[in-house]
């Protein structure tokens, strides 16, 4: 006798969590979108203060150290504390940023407003990516993470470019180039507020509150599942941390192209070639390859000092740094158990934002002795040797 059984219902999570899901990759992207505004509109700050490649270079480096502080302060506590507590927080240092830098081209407003950025930065990056995960495993628990991986990566990437690419196109077009990105950006990060106030919470207090400790360097996982996607991190945020930093200013002088609007295309090349690798593709040996691939012609172009290649190795090294960087984010997500996402996510943010900040601070310094097109060779053969470490590792490395 043949016995009918219905087919098991698929589960499906609430509306709210759905909704949810995009309000905070939008305030994701809108968040990082802000801390690249500066991007483009660097070489006008030099001019107004008259400050030099060098500075440009400190200035870069103090965001990303508020960054790397911020992360280690408070890299675990949205783990406890909730995520929409530590987004709120995150979002108010921006705005007060925005305030300062709206209030003149000093170069010390410069490096505070800066700090502050770094500062809510790192409280953002980690707990909206859990927060993403969580939201979306609510909405949908029987589905499989894709989403997430491309939404929360292409936020990243995307918010990063788009930054760049509307402060160039404000900076150029409009009057007031140094005030008038910033008061569209306060105004967008104000309804960045409202939006995380209307997304729902995804953490449940626990009865006692753990005891506070900074956060270390803690992620969880197989060690070296861990070192391959702390150091793919690492070489990623390297070739974003060059763009955002010294490619604006090397455009303008070496390759004789001033305009702010194309300063701002060139970073947006590199993060949107990020991004779309990123939805093309997860699997860290094509990042590895396309990252290795482009930093070659990016040497080429500086080489010959030719804007097109120059472009076409930072789009293929973009896309290649957004998978690996979309590839290291998925496999600590996973691996690491629920409760330590937050701490663990934040720690390799950590180290990721230690790539963007080391190498280019080595750039500014070497800048200051030798050629920049000298500098930024030395640069790509780094990263290159890097590269082939990694590959090493995750071939014949043990756990």
């Amino acid at each position: 006798m043949t016995v009918l059984t219905r087919p098991r219902p698929k589960l499906h999570g609430s509306p709210r969590h759905g909704r949810g899901f995009w309000l905070i990759a939008a305030v994701y992207l809108v968040a990082l979108a802000f801390s690249t505004v500066p991007t483009p509109l660097y070489p006008l700050y030099q001019r107004a203060d008259g400050f030099s490649a060098l500075t440009v270079t400190v200035v870069f480096a103090v965001y990303a150290i508020g960054v790397v502080v911020s992360l280690l302060l408070a890299g675990p506590v949205s783990d406890w504390t909730g995520r929409r507590r530590v987004l709120q927080a995150a979002l108010g240092l921006e705005i007060l940023a925005g305030v300062v830098f709206l209030t003149g081209t000093a170069l010390s407003g410069l490096i505070v407003a800066r700090f502050l950025t770094g500062l809510g930065v790192g409280l953002l990056t980690a707990t909206a990516t859990a927060y993403l995960l969580e939201l979306h495993t609510a909405h949908r628990p029987e589905a499989a993470r894709t989403r997430f991986e491309v939404v929360s990566s292409a936020a990243n990437l995307g918010g990063l470019g788009a930054g760049t690419l509307v402060a160039g196109a404000l900076a150029q077009f409009v009057a007031s180039p140094l005030r008038t990105p910033y008061v569209v950006f306060l105004i967008l990060l104000a309804l960045s507020v409202v939006a995380v106030a209307a997304a729902p919470e995804t953490v449940t207090a626990p009865a006692v509150r753990p005891k506070y400790r900074p956060q270390g360097v803690r992620i969880a996982g197989p060690r070296r599942t861990v070192v391959v996607a702390t150091a793919s991190a690492f070489a990623a945020f390297a070739v974003f941390g060059l763009f955002t930093s010294l490619a604006p200013s090397f455009v303008a002088g070496a390759l004789h192209h001033p305009s702010r609007l194309l300063a701002g295309v060139v970073v947006f090349v590199v993060f949107g070639a990020g991004a779309v690798g990123q939805s093309v593709s997860a699997r860290f040996p094509i990042g590895l390859a396309a990252q290795a691939a482009g930093l070659i012609t990016l040497a080429t172009g500086i080489s010959t000092t030719s804007l097109t290649i120059f472009l076409i190795g930072g789009a293929i090294a973009g896309a290649g740094a957004g998978i690996l960087f979309k590839s290291a984010v998925g496999t600590i997500a996973a691996t690491a158990p629920a409760h330590q996402r937050g701490e663990s996510l934040a720690g390799l943010f950590l180290i990721a934002y230690l790539g963007l900040v080391g190498p280019v601070l080595g750039l500014g310094l070497a800048g200051h002795f030798v050629a920049a097109t000298t500098s930024l060779l030395w640069f790509t053969g780094l990263l290159l040797a890097l590269l082939g470490t990694v590959l090493t590792v995750d071939r014949w490395g043990t756990n």
